[in-house]
This record gives structure tokens, sequence and C-alpha cells, in this order.
């Protein structure tokens, strides 16, 4: 495998290029290729590094959090740093860097759409990650975090990482109550200009919400539902 265009991708130059092939394996390629099942292929798959990288990723998301954010409770804080280091995000930040073109995939994995995965492609983000900081130490794995999550790092506030979903089942669990349930109901507009309409329901109430995916119609619902809960919704 040429490496040349991943580095390029990615602006930066391995000592060891065979950390840079193993980030880019996924463990499906590697029992497709490196022998049966049951053979020992966890030397060759990205799985371990996707270990360390969500270790580092989260410790340089906190500290950049922490240095530009000095007047933020801790609170606060977490709230920001669950929401750059959630899934979505780093699979967006994988996106950018094209890592779904460059990830050795087994052929059935291709075929169900691995390359397009989230999972599969913030895994792929922390094995980089990973890779960098075991080749160069954590000064050039920072450097790596902070430019490829530059704007997310400097648009975070409290305010706009609020994972509503996780704040409605917390509130539910501490009533005695089960987790909500999300449904879609119904969908409106063009493909490429659609507004999804949801409806969240709990064991004492329900609400709806919209937005332009179903995760921000989702989230709309679960805010409205913690103004329920909380008697701050006047409808």
């Amino acid at each position: 495998m040429d490496l040349a265009p991943v580095e390029k991708a990615l602006g930066y130059s391995y000592s060891s290029s065979e950390l840079l092939l193993r980030a880019l394996t996924h463990r499906s390629w590697a029992h497709e290729n490196l022998g049966k099942e049951g053979s020992n292929t966890r030397e060759a798959e990205n799985e371990t590094l996707e270990f360390v990288g969500d270790s580092v990723v989260g410790l340089i998301v906190a500290e950049e959090l922490f240095r530009r954010n000095p007047d933020v409770n801790e609170g606060g804080l977490s709230l920001m740093k669950h929401s750059l280091v959630r899934t979505e995000t780093l699979a967006a930040a994988a996106e950018k860097l094209n890592l779904g073109g460059f990830v050795r995939l087994s052929s059935g994995e291709e075929k169900i759409g691995g390359r397009n995965n989230p999972a599969i492609l913030a895994d792929v983000f922390e094995a980089i990650v990973a890779s960098i900081f075991l080749d160069s130490g954590y000064a050039e794995a920072r450097g790596f975090v902070t430019r490829i999550l530059a704007d997310e790092l400097q648009n975070a506030t409290p305010q706009n990482a609020i994972d509503y979903k996780t704040l409605l089942q917390e509130t539910l669990q501490a009533n005695k109550m089960t987790a909500p349930t999300y449904q879609v109901v119904r969908s409106e507009g063009q493909p490429h200009n659609r507004t999804f309409f949801v409806e969240a329901v709990w064991a004492s109430g329900r609400s709806s919400g919209s937005g332009r995916s179903i995760k921000a119609a989702e989230m709309m619902a679960a805010r409205r539902a913690l103004e329920i809960l909380n008697g701050t919704n006047d409808n």
C-alpha cells in the first residue's frame, strides 16, 4: 500500500510506516487476509491503537478546553468534551482527511458500506492519533488533533454542547422511569432538503421535535421533554 498520499492528507510524515499501516487496518481486513479465524492478527489490526488513541484524544481535548475556557466550570467543560470526542465528531474529522478511502477493510465490510460507517471512521481517527503519539510523542499528536479539530474547539461552548438526549435519559432514570423511545412520525421536503418530525415518548408523557436530520429532531424532542418535566414548557 502506498502510504505517501495518506501522509500528505494527514500533514505528517512517519518515522515508522508500520504504525500508519496498522492504524489503517480494520480487524475485518486482518482476519480475511492474514490467516484463518482464530489466528493471531491482533498485532496487525488497529483496535489496540484505537484504545490508546481514545485516551490521547480525550487528554488533548480536555487540555485545550481547559486552556481556552478558564471561566467555565467542570460541568461545562465536560459537556464540551463530550461533544468533541463523540463518534459523530471524530467521524466527521476522519471524513475531512478521507480516511474512509484509505482504511483497509474486508470485502464483506466493503460491501455493507464500511468506508462510510461512523464507528469505523471514528476508530480509525483515534488509531491515527495513537500512531502519531507513538511515532513522535504527545506534542506532535496534540498539534495534529488541534489542527484537525480547530473549528470544533473554537466554536465549543457549554450551550451548544448540551446533549439533551442524554440529559433526558438521566433525568428519567433519576425518577425511576425507563429511557425514552424516539420515533420518526413523518418527513417533508425533497431528499436534499428534508425536514424530519420525531416524537419522544416516556412513561408519563410525550413531546415532539423537528430538524434537518433525525438526530437534530430527536434532540429538539428531548429538549422539549425536559421542559415538560421541569415545568417550563407553556404548551
